[in-house]
């Protein structure tokens, strides 16, 4: 197994709108081809910390996805998100390879 944190800081007065954002998502990636799951965790003390967590059957099922034209129409559509501060939010990415459970 595969994970993908893509962690990233809001406005706390923003995160509400950003945790709606994602509750609505396209979920075009759970019909990706060894895509497992998506869960956006909130931070219990710094409520605008979120964290964007996938799990993928391996790191070439993830790769197949980021390099989709899916995925890159996924992320352009963000660039034109009409909140420009929320836009210009570059998360920062951690890739794991699960190695016991």
């Amino acid at each position: 197994m595969y994970i993908v944190n893509s962690t990233f800081l809001v406005p706390q007065e923003k995160a509400e709108e950003v945790i709606h954002i994602y509750k609505s998502r396209s979920k075009r990636v759970d019909q990706a081809e060894g895509f497992h799951s998506f869960q956006l965790l909130q931070n219990h003390k710094r409520p605008g910390e979120l964290v964007v967590h996938m799990e993928w059957e391996s790191r070439e099922h993830y790769l197949q996805w980021a390099r989709s034209d899916e995925f890159k129409e996924i992320h352009e559509l963000e660039k034109k998100y009409p909140d420009q501060e929320l836009a210009g939010i570059i998360p920062k990415v951690a890739q794991y390879k699960v190695v016991a459970d």
